[in-house]
């Protein structure tokens, strides 16, 4: 099999997709949910659905939030009304894959992994577990002001269930 290559301005915005990528682990591992919403056209979409269903083509999803208007009311719901116990995350996210365009949106793709930890003594105090691993199947919109902005992430889980309850993005 013969190696692909990439052309200059594809490896530049893989690596533009993952330096976009790295900041939004960064944003949410800091819990800084208030400016989530700003990673997403004003009209963006967030689905959070279970591999099975999309493979399936079916359209039920865990959470989907249409708009600022509804990530902020999520954001709102995590900062203000939600109770549980505190836990960290931390996000690994793989190098995106270019998937190409259309309809004016770059597609793109990339394999995650989201970590819960504890804190705390006791018996769930300090230790880190795997909460959900999945891809992101995305779309990139390029704004005038030259920034890309997602407006659609598909989080697509491979698990069958979601340890517990799922409160902050993913």
């Amino acid at each position: 099999m013969t190696p692909l290559k990439m052309t200059l301005e594809e490896l530049l915005l893989r690596s533009e997709i993952d330096r976009f990528n790295a900041d939004y682990a960064a944003l949410l591992d800091a819990d800084d949910f208030t400016r989530w919403p700003d990673c997403f056209a004003a009209d963006g979409l967030y689905r959070v659905i279970g591999r099975e269903n999309h493979e399936a083509g079916l359209p039920l999803c865990i959470m989907q939030l249409e708009g600022h208007g509804m990530m902020r009311d999520r954001v709102y719901g995590i900062s203000n009304t939600l109770f549980h116990a505190p836990y960290y995350q931390r996000h690994v996210i793989g190098t995106a894959r270019l998937l190409g365009e259309e309809g004016g949106d770059i597609l793109a793709e990339a394999n995650y992994a989201v970590f819960r930890t504890r804190p705390g003594a006791g018996m769930a105090g300090g230790v880190s577990e795997v909460f959900n691993v999945g891809r992101y199947i995305d779309r990139f919109r390029r704004q005038q002001d030259d920034r890309l902005l997602l407006s659609r992430r598909d989080c697509v889980f491979d698990s069958e269930m979601i340890l517990n309850s799922l409160i902050y993005p993913i």
